[in-house]
C-alpha cells in the first residue's frame, strides 16, 4: 500500500465510523427525547457503531473502506429510523432531531480544537510550515517534539477528525432534501411552508443529492480555509 492508502485506511476510515455514529446517536436521541422511540428501539441511541454498521453496512462499512483505500479519504452514509407520521404531526420536533446529528459534529470540531490549541499552548503541536497546510496536516509535532512517532500519530489523527467533522457539519446542512439541513430549514419557515421539502419525494431527494454533490466542491476550500484560520488562531 501507497502512503495515501496508508493514512486512508489509518485516519480518515476510523474518524468517519466515529464521527458517524456520534451524528446518527444525537438524531435517535434527540427524537427519543421529543417523543419518537423508534431509532431507541432499533438500538441507535448507542456510541457503538455496531448497530449503526449493522443498518447501513454499504454506507457505513463497505463504501468508506474503498473510499479510504482508492482515495485516502473515506465518504459513506448512515440514517437513523424515525416515525415519518410523528415527523407531521410535530414538524418541529423533527427540525431540532434532524438539526441535532450536524451539532454533534460540530462538538467534535470544537472539543478537537480545543484540544490542538492546547496542545500548540504546551509546544507538544506546531502549525505546519507556510504552504503545507493539509486536512490532515492542521498541525504537526513540534522541534522537541519531532522523532516522536506518538505525537506525528496523534497530530495526524487530531487534524483528521477535526476536519472531517467540519465538513460533516457544512455539508448535512445543506437545505436539500435527503440532508439534515433540509428539515432543519423548517424552523425558519412560517407555516404554510414548514415540510415543503419532504413533499418533493423521491424526486426531491435525488435533486437534492445531485445539487449537493455539486456544491461541495464549491465549499470544501472555504471550510479548509476556516477550520485553518481557526487553528491558527
Amino acid at each position: 500500500m501507497n502512503r495515501l492508502q496508508v493514512e486512508g485506511l489509518l485516519f480518515w476510515f476510523p474518524a468517519f465510523v466515529f464521527s458517524t455514529t456520534l451524528h446518527e446517536a444525537a438524531h435517535a436521541w434527540a427524537a427519543l427525547r421529543m417523543g419518537d422511540p423508534t431509532a431507541y428501539h432499533g438500538g441507535q441511541v448507542s456510541l457503538s457503531p455496531i448497530p449503526h454498521i449493522r443498518r447501513e453496512p454499504i454506507g457505513m462499512l463497505v463504501l468508506p473502506l474503498l473510499t479510504a483505500f482508492a482515495n485516502g479519504w473515506a465518504i459513506g452514509w448512515a440514517s437513523a429510523p424515525f416515525d415519518a407520521a410523528w415527523a407531521v404531526r410535530h414538524p418541529r420536533r423533527a427540525s431540532l432531531m434532524a438539526a441535532a446529528g450536524p451539532l454533534a459534529n460540530l462538538a467534535i470540531a470544537a472539543a478537537v480544537l480545543l484540544l490542538v490549541k492546547l496542545g500548540v499552548a504546551a509546544g507538544v503541536f506546531a502549525l505546519p510550515p507556510a504552504g503545507l497546510h493539509a486536512w490532515s496536516a492542521l498541525i504537526v509535532p513540534s522541534a522537541a517534539f519531532d522523532n516522536s512517532e506518538l505525537i506525528a500519530f496523534g497530530a495526524r489523527a487530531l487534524s483528521v477528525v477535526l476536519s472531517l467533522n467540519a465538513l460533516l457539519a457544512v455539508f448535512n446542512l445543506i437545505p436539500l432534501p435527503p440532508l439534515d439541513g433540509s428539515a432543519v430549514l423548517d424552523l425558519f419557515l412560517p407555516g404554510p411552508m414548514v415540510g415543503i421539502t419532504r413533499r418533493l419525494g423521491p424526486v426531491g431527494s435525488l435533486l437534492g443529492l445531485f445539487v449537493a454533490w455539486k456544491l461541495f466542491p464549491l465549499l470544501a476550500h472555504p471550510i479548509h480555509s476556516v477550520v485553518e484560520w481557526l487553528v491558527a488562531t
